[in-house]
């Protein structure tokens, strides 16, 4: 098999699964999410092995140095050795938090609508006497 040397950053980025589209890959280099050494990338830039870039997702700063150039996207477990997560340990903490306590709504049977003032006051009151301030 041809190992490939260089691919469109966007192509790449999409292909490991960092992004669900190609487009979405492709608008984030035209918005200057992606960089490298600093500087925003265009989607047609062609990126090497051992390049490390910037990624800015969901108002998260992530690293990425590359260690595989692939152009087909793949599943999750074989994209997984095409790139290391260099991102900082302060960053991962602060998705880490964000992402805690985001489960899933209140669940309400079928056909019962939404809940009235006085349902809301109290579900409200419940979770206050159960649940800290902060986990709500």
């Amino acid at each position: 098999m041809l190992e490939l040397k260089k691919v469109r950053i966007d192509k790449w980025l999409w292909s490991v699964r960092l992004f669900k589209s190609r487009s979405m890959a492709t608008d984030a280099c035209k918005s200057g999410k992606i960089k490298l050494k600093g500087t925003s990338l265009k989607p047609s830039f062609l990126i090497t092995k051992g390049e490390i870039i910037e990624v800015k997702k969901n108002g998260f700063n992530l690293t990425f140095k590359v260690n595989q150039i692939i152009e087909k996207r793949v599943s999750a477990v074989l994209a997984a050795p095409c790139f290391d997560d260099l991102t900082p340990l302060d960053e991962l903490n602060k998705y880490k938090e964000w992402f805690v306590g985001k489960s899933g709504a209140e669940f309400r049977e079928r056909g019962e609508g939404r809940p009235t003032k006085k349902e809301r006051r109290d579900i409200d009151d419940f979770k206050e006497m159960y649940f800290d301030e902060d986990e709500i």
